[in-house]
């Protein structure tokens, strides 16, 4: 099983869309806390929704179990928190939601959506490893 994982920062919509095109995507799995923002241009989640099938014919859907809690998040954003407090917290959050109980089906050619520009520091990242150690056979490709 493939998953994919993406970021919209910093990417124009051409980047954007080619790279899950080019890597033959099949759905998108909106895992932000605020995926309507602003601030998020062409990734708003109704936009989003429609530029992906109407561009890629891909699916996509919004899964809130995957997101982190507005705490843990803010702890770290907005209040300049270590990496690795909000790893362990988010982490723990997973195993506290049973996030492995979630459909596998659903994630085979998926790709998980946030944000950041680059996996490491995002919480994209965490879920995929996480689905990795508790599902067989998964390979994770993080698209930049």
């Amino acid at each position: 099983m493939m998953i994919y994982t993406i970021g919209f920062a910093g990417k124009s919509a051409e980047k954007f869309f080619g790279l899950l095109q080019e890597n033959n995507v099949k759905k998108i799995i909106d895992i932000r806390l605020k995926n309507s923002s602003q601030l998020s241009g062409f990734a708003k989640s109704k936009d989003l929704q429609y530029f992906l099938k109407k561009i890629c014919n891909i699916e996509y859907e919004y899964e809130p179990e995957l997101t982190p809690t507005a705490e843990i998040l803010d702890e770290y954003k907005k209040k300049k928190g270590e990496w690795s407090i909000y790893e362990k917290k988010f982490i723990d959050l997973m195993i506290k939601r049973k996030v492995e109980a979630l459909s596998q089906a659903r994630f085979n050619n998926a790709c998980l959506l946030c944000s950041e520009d680059k996996p490491m520091h995002c919480h994209r990242r965490l879920v995929a490893e996480y689905l990795s150690s508790k599902w067989n056979a998964i390979i994770i490709k993080h698209l930049v």
